[in-house]
């Protein structure tokens, strides 16, 4: 049984991504959790539950300087240096210290200024080990940027420099379509975005304009931070060290638990778990290129990385899915 199950859980499957020549897997791996932040993580456990996520077809990793100054991608390059594989990274440089995301009144210069990002893809090499990032992202954005997007043309001259190979963007989450001119100026190769089955108003115009301009699809945040797996009662308490203490601050994981049991008996009627119907759902519009959900050890791993394997959501269920968007934009008190 345990011979047959590890060979069902190899059979990963694998999507264009974008217009890069590449093929990555549809399960990434994504890599925050392992820095830090997300409360107690072993070392050891997220390099065993990386090892996995490899040994199961996952040949796309997301990180970034973010996730524990760097502790992320050091981890990520240790491991790598234990594979043979060739194993897509993807890292992602924040905007000098400021307001996050970027005011609209802050300068280009201050915040992503050619000096300061030429320091820190140095740094994001040194910290993976490699002499080459595959896909460098900025982290955030403002569209009062959009008209003339100069930290690009930086990014430009460090691919030709051959430091990097492509470039992205991950949007900023309450303005999500300030990336859609950068994506139809060709600046961009790749667009990392919030998409699940609460957050689905990419589907209206940024993944259309994906698919349009051959732009690459890195979806995260498919669980919701996690309330999306449906595994929290109303009451629950994240320890002192989880930035979920102040995601899900207030009332905010009431509401968040009381819309995901609406959506269990729809779940329950397709024969999926919570966290299934969610990664499936991420993963149902054409121009998707992978999820990147977060694998803290080794469990987590075999149970993502299984989503590739099962049937595909059709337009019948996915109509019922559509009923449970969530238009919550900011976390105001009793919204």
């Amino acid at each position: 049984m345990q011979t047959r199950v590890a060979l069902y859980l190899r059979l990963m499957k694998y999507r264009s991504f974008g217009k890069t020549g590449f093929e990555t897997s549809e399960i990434g791996f994504g890599a925050w959790a392992i820095g830090g932040s997300w409360g107690a993580q072993s070392d050891g456990d997220s390099m065993a539950a990386l090892h996995k996520a490899l040994d199961l077809g996952v040949n796309f990793i997301d990180t970034a300087q973010g996730y524990g100054d760097g502790k992320s991608e050091r981890i990520i390059g240790k491991v790598l240096k234990e594979r043979s594989e060739d194993i897509f990274v993807a890292t992602k440089t924040p905007p000098a210290p400021g307001d996050w995301p970027p005011s609209p009144y802050d300068s280009m210069e201050d915040r992503y200024g050619e000096a300061y990002l030429r320091s820190n893809v140095e740094d994001r090499l040194t910290q993976l080990g490699t002499d080459r990032i595959d896909l460098l992202q900025l982290h955030t954005w403002t569209r009062a940027w959009n008209r003339s997007p100069e930290p690009f043309a930086v990014l430009k001259k460090l691919k030709e420099e051959g430091k990097i190979r492509f470039v992205g963007i991950s949007t900023p989450e309450h303005d999500q379509n300030a990336v859609i001119d950068l994506m139809r100026g060709g600046w961009v190769d790749s667009v990392q975005v919030i998409f699940n089955l609460f957050e689905q108003e990419p589907a209206a115009e940024l993944l259309p304009v994906a698919r349009e301009t051959g732009t690459a699809i890195i979806v995260r945040v498919a669980f919701d931070e996690g309330a999306l797996t449906g595994k929290w009662p109303r009451d629950h308490e994240f320890p002192e060290d989880d930035f979920r203490r102040h995601y899900f601050a207030g009332d905010r994981l009431e509401r968040a638990v009381d819309r995901t049991d609406k959506i269990k008996p729809v779940a329950e009627a397709m024969g999926l778990a919570m966290p299934e119907l969610a990664l499936k759902f991420a993963l149902s519009h054409s121009a998707v290129s992978n999820v990147i959900p977060g694998m803290r050890n080794v469990r987590q791993a075999e149970l993502n990385c299984l989503v590739s394997n099962e049937r595909i959501l059709s337009s019948e269920e996915l109509q019922k899915l559509h009923l449970h968007r969530w238009n919550r934009a900011f976390w105001y008190g009793g919204k």
